[in-house]
């Protein structure tokens, strides 16, 4: 029946054959939940103001979506016990469903659209739409869409490109029927596969070569200066001069302030470092990346 559709009349058949009925209850069983509808020769709680019991049959007023289930007669009489089972289907139309289309996609990749619908009942079936086109269950058997590899399942709703290309590019809608009401469709969501991104990877990979680059140029430079080497033994020599003269020359280790002189220094108070400020070196290397880059 339908829902809000009036009320329905659920027989209890297991009071046929017995003499004398000691015993009736009846159950609700649905969506993961029982409980007693008339328990102890009365109506539960939650049925007292929708529902009326009668020794052969169960009446049920306003029926919902939450009602849909299988109701159980159970009897205890002289000869035993006896039960039967109705299985009560409420016909709910679906409500209005929601296309998941994926954001991004890349051209060879798979591609997954799902239509989302909760409220049907019974379960609806699923239709898609490419730019207001009704896509063909088998895309080869429609000439604007043989270009195009996918599957689609229409009871739940997954539209499946595999692999993806250019073609597949459009506004996505799905529609969702189950024979109650009206069937209702989805707002249409844009799909647009790309390609993979060749020129940033190679960006990348230029990029991470020049900062090595600069790196190992720097290294070179500090060792070709003598800026890594142990501290020098001072040294003296003697030079061929007029008797009785001698000059001792002593050899100076090579400091920072070889590579930047001038007033442009700026020394840490740090018995191991020593740090050049605005060097030419360093304006160098920054007019070097400003116009490799900028």
């Amino acid at each position: 029946m339908k829902e809000n559709g009036g009320s329905v009349n659920l027989p209890c058949k297991a009071r046929t054959g017995l003499s004398r009925v000691t015993r009736l209850e009846w159950k609700f069983q649905g969506s993961g939940t029982t409980a007693f509808v008339y328990y102890e020769d009365q109506l539960t709680d939650n049925y007292k103001s929708r529902a009326e019991f009668h020794p052969n049959e169960l009446y049920l007023k306003s029926v919902t979506r939450k009602d849909k289930g299988q109701y159980t007669c159970q009897a205890v009489g002289d000869s035993g016990l006896k039960e039967n089972t109705i299985n009560l289907v409420v016909q709910v139309p679906p409500s209005k469903p929601k296309a998941q289309v994926p954001s991004s996609v890349t051209i060879g990749n798979r591609a997954i659209l799902s239509c989302l619908e909760t409220d049907g009942s019974p379960q609806p079936t699923f239709k898609w739409y490419k730019n207001d086109i009704l896509m063909p269950v088998d895309p080869k058997t429609n000439t604007l869409f043989k270009n195009s590899s996918y599957t689609l399942d229409t009871t739940t709703g997954v539209l499946t490109f595999e692999p993806a290309t250019s073609f597949d590019a459009g506004d996505y809608a799905c529609e969702a029927d189950n024979g109650i009401g009206a069937s209702q469709k989805s707002e249409a969501v844009h799909l647009e596969p790309s390609e993979v991104n060749v020129g940033g990877i190679v960006a990348a990979v230029v990029l991470l070569l020049i900062v090595f680059g600069l790196a190992a140029f720097g290294v070179w430079f500090a060792y070709s200066r003598g800026f890594f080497s142990t501290p020098a033994a001072r040294r003296s020599f003697t030079a061929s001069l007029p008797p009785g003269a001698t000059v001792n020359l002593n050899r100076r280790r090579r400091s920072w302030s070889d590579l930047c002189p001038g007033p442009v220094l700026r020394r840490v108070l740090s018995p191991t470092s020593l740090t050049c400020c605005k060097c030419s070196l360093q304006i160098l290397v920054i007019m070097i990346f400003f116009n490799l880059f900028f």
